[in-house]
C-alpha cells in the first residue's frame, strides 16, 4: 500500500500498531478504527487524488457506504502541496460543510537547545495510573473544540489506544512535572523504519509561556535519536506552537490535507 504523504504514511503506521485496519480499494484506502469509532482520523478514506468537479456527493456517497454509521465525514488526500482541488472544488467543499484543514508535515535529524529552556521542571516518561488520568484531564483542557460526552469517550478510548502502543514497545510518553502534577506532555512513537513521529504536543493552559513545551520537545528529541534517524512533526500552521518546533530545529518539509465535516 503505497502513501506518498509522509504525515499520512506515519499515520497509517501508528494506527496499525494501535490495532487499526485498512482497506486499499484502489481510489482510495479506508482507514478504520473499530475500537473507538468517534476518531475522525482513525475513521476515514485517504484518496490518492484532490478533488475533481463532482467529486464532493460523489466521496460523500463512497464515505456513507463504508461508514454507514459515522457521525462525521472525513478525507485525506495524498498530496504534498496541501491542494484539496481546483478553487471551485474548494467553495463546493465549503457549501457542503466541510472543512479543509491543511497541516504542516516537519521533520528533524538533529536538534539545537531552545531558546528558553525550562530548567524548573522535571522531565520523565509517564508511568503510572495517575500519569495518565492526569494526561486525560489535561487533553480535555487543550481541546479546541466543545467538550461533551461524545468527545470525552472519544478522548478514553484514544489515550487507552495509545497507552497500549507504549507499553508494548513502540514509543514513549513524555512529561514535564511540577512535583507530580503534569504541566506539559507529549508522545514520540516509532515505525520500525528509522522514522520516530511525535503524537500530541499539548501544555496545560495554566503553565503556557513557560517554556515548557521547546524544553519537552528538545528533551524527547534527544532521547528519539536514539531509535530513529528522522523525527517528524505536524503541526497546525496558524497555531503558535509551530514556532517552538522550528526553534528546536524542525524544518517544513510537506503540506499534510485533511477534509473534513463534523458531526451535526
Amino acid at each position: 500500500m503505497e502513501i506518498i504523504s509522509l504525515g499520512f504514511r506515519t499515520d497509517v503506521l501508528l494506527l496499525e500498531l494501535g490495532g487499526s485496519v485498512f482497506r486499499d480499494a484502489g481510489e482510495y484506502v479506508v482507514v478504520r478504527t473499530p475500537a473507538n469509532p468517534g476518531f475522525w482520523w482513525g475513521n476515514y478514506l485517504l484518496y490518492r487524488t484532490p478533488f475533481g468537479p463532482g467529486d464532493v456527493e460523489t466521496r460523500v456517497d463512497e464515505f456513507r457506504r463504508e461508514f454507514p454509521e459515522a457521525k462525521h465525514v472525513a478525507f485525506g488526500i495524498d498530496t504534498i502541496d496541501g491542494v484539496a482541488g481546483d478553487p471551485g472544488t474548494t467553495d463546493e467543499l465549503k457549501a457542503a460543510g466541510f472543512q479543509v484543514e491543511p497541516s504542516v508535515v516537519m521533520t528533524a535529524e538533529q536538534v539545537v537547545a531552545p531558546p528558553h529552556p525550562n530548567e524548573q521542571a522535571t522531565y520523565r516518561f509517564l508511568a503510572s495510573d495517575d500519569d495518565w488520568e492526569q494526561l486525560y484531564h489535561q487533553s480535555l483542557a487543550c481541546a479546541q473544540m466543545t467538550v461533551d460526552a461524545d468527545y470525552e469517550e472519544f478522548t478514553r478510548r484514544k489515550l487507552a489506544r495509545l497507552r497500549a502502543v507504549v507499553e508494548a514497545g513502540h514509543g514513549k510518553w513524555f512529561g514535564a512535572f511540577d512535583g507530580d502534577r503534569l504541566q506539559s506532555s507529549l508522545g514520540l512513537l516509532f515505525d520500525g523504519t528509522g522514522l520516530g513521529r511525535f503524537q500530541n504536543v499539548q501544555t496545560s493552559p495554566e503553565d503556557r509561556g513557560r517554556g515548557l513545551a521547546g524544553t519537552l520537545v528538545h528533551h524527547a528529541s534527544t532521547y528519539g535519536f536514539g531509535s530513529a534517524e528522522k523525527l517528524v512533526m505536524v503541526a497546525d500552521p496558524k497555531y503558535l506552537a509551530i514556532r517552538i518546533y522550528r526553534s528546536v530545529g524542525f524544518t517544513d518539509t510537506e503540506t499534510q490535507l485533511g477534509v473534513v465535516r463534523p458531526p451535526a
